[in-house]
Order: structure tokens, then C-alpha cells, then sequence
């Protein structure tokens, strides 16, 4: 068994709440925060499940810039968040 770490962005378009893990960029939505969060969760599972089964795993995370720690997958590292404008 694996371990595989990852961040969750929540934001909210709407009335829906969109949940987002940037290292795997992958999203899923809800209409709470908590529905959203728990649909991510799902995707996730799913997706490293599916890579794994067809053998793509561990390439998948090295190319989103995960490494490998023992037993774990450690995720690239956020710097930074932040909010920018462009004028045109």
C-alpha cells in the first residue's frame, strides 16, 4: 500500500462549490464545501486506483513532479498562492 499525498483547492462558481487537486489536476464539485471535498476524494481514489491497474501509476506521478519517499508519493511543493489582475 501506497500513500500519495495532495492538495485540495475549494472555490466556489455559483451556487456550486468546485474542489481541485492542481498536482493532479483533477476537480470535482458538490453543493457544499463538504460534498465537494468528498467527491474529490473519490476522484482521486479513483484515478490512482484505474493508473495503478493499468500499470501507469508511479509514471503519472513522476511527471506531475511527485516523489517517491519510502512508502509515500510526496507532491511538488506550493510556494505560493496568489491572486493576480491583467488589464487588456
Amino acid at each position: 500500500m501506497q500513500n500519495i499525498a495532495y492538495t485540495v483547492h475549494t472555490f466556489k462558481e455559483g451556487n456550486t462549490y468546485v474542489a481541485y487537486v492542481p498536482e493532479l489536476d483533477l476537480s470535482s464539485c458538490g453543493g457544499t464545501s463538504d460534498d465537494a471535498r468528498k467527491n474529490i476524494r473519490d476522484a482521486v481514489a479513483g484515478f490512482v486506483e484505474s493508473s495503478a491497474a493499468r500499470g501507469a501509476l508511479e509514471l503519472l506521478l513522476e511527471e506531475a513532479g511527485y516523489k517517491k519517499n519510502g512508502d509515500s508519493w510526496e507532491p511538488p511543493e506550493f510556494v505560493a498562492l496568489d491572486r493576480e489582475k491583467v488589464t487588456v
